[in-house]
């Protein structure tokens, strides 16, 4: 599999010339290689995934969509969290219909749910699991307790965490990823540099690369460690085909110290 992903949230799903772009974003994602694309029942509650099998099914061989299940529209921030076991069949029942398969071939929890016990939320995906509806399973935004604990119910195939160069808050669930070999597809892995050295030393190194600096970013993913799978997403061919070509950069040993940002003392 390549390791460079594509996240399909930002993809325009509402009918008109938008949507009948980011059709042709999805699909030249493809034809470029790529094998995995990341979608959500939240993005969009549903029309996301229905986008994606407007563009791609039949899914080519080799192609794996993974989506997401574990929250549903409703509370203050118009979503809830609802890992209850019944809710969970029901989203992937769903989910199956909207992409138009017989089996998602990964399946994410968004989030683990507070109220519901982290072995009823995984051990109900293993059902699912075992009645071949889902080929393997993940979780989103964890800690690494709660990947432990998950661990105990099922195998875990991959962790999707907020993660990039200058956010590092779960460096410690990809170490535990790699000690694993879990896949960690991090999203969100092109960030703004606020910092003004950082950002200096972002700019210095896409200049020596002749790239730009979100490729940069995604350079440093692929460098960081071979677990990590990043998912950069865009509703832009132009983009799209700027962060796929990010694939063939090769940062130095010394480009790597000058973007790292120093260790906090103990």
């Amino acid at each position: 599999m390549d390791r460079l992903g594509f996240g399909a949230m930002r993809l325009p799903t509402a009918p008109g010339p938008e949507r009948e772009a980011a059709l042709l974003v999805a699909r030249r994602a493809v034809e470029r290689g790529v094998t995995l694309i990341d979608t959500a029942h939240m993005y969009g509650w549903g029309a996301n995934e229905e986008l994606l099998a407007e563009a791609l099914h039949p899914y080519p061989d080799g192609l794996l969509i993974t989506t997401k299940v574990g929250v549903v529209q409703g509370g203050p921030e118009g979503w809830a969290y609802d890992a209850r076991p019944e809710s969970l069949r029901e989203q992937v029942e769903h989910g199956l219909r909207r992409l138009r398969t017989e089996r998602i071939g990964l399946l994410q929890l968004h989030r683990i749910d507070p109220a519901v016990p982290v072995a009823e939320q995984v051990g109900a995906l293993r059902e699912l699991q075992l009645e071949g509806k889902i080929g393997h399973i993940g979780l989103s935004e964890v800690t690494t307790a709660q990947l432990d604990e998950a661990r105990q119910t099922a195998e875990i195939a991959s962790v999707q965490n907020r993660y990039n160069l200058l956010d590092r808050e779960h460096e410690s669930v990809l170490e535990a990823c790699e000690a694993a070999g879990i896949a960690f597809l991090p999203w969100r892995p092109v960030a703004a540099a606020a910092d003004s050295g950082q950002a200096s030393a972002l700019a210095a190194v896409a200049d020596e690369l002749g790239a730009t600096t979100p490729q940069v970013l995604l350079a440093w993913l692929l460098a960081r460690s071979p677990v990590v799978l990043p998912i950069p997403g865009t509703g832009s061919l132009v983009h799209l085909e700027e962060n796929l070509d990010a694939a063939d950069l090769r940062l130095t040993d010394a480009q790597r110290r000058r973007l790292d940002p120093p260790a906090m003392p103990a």
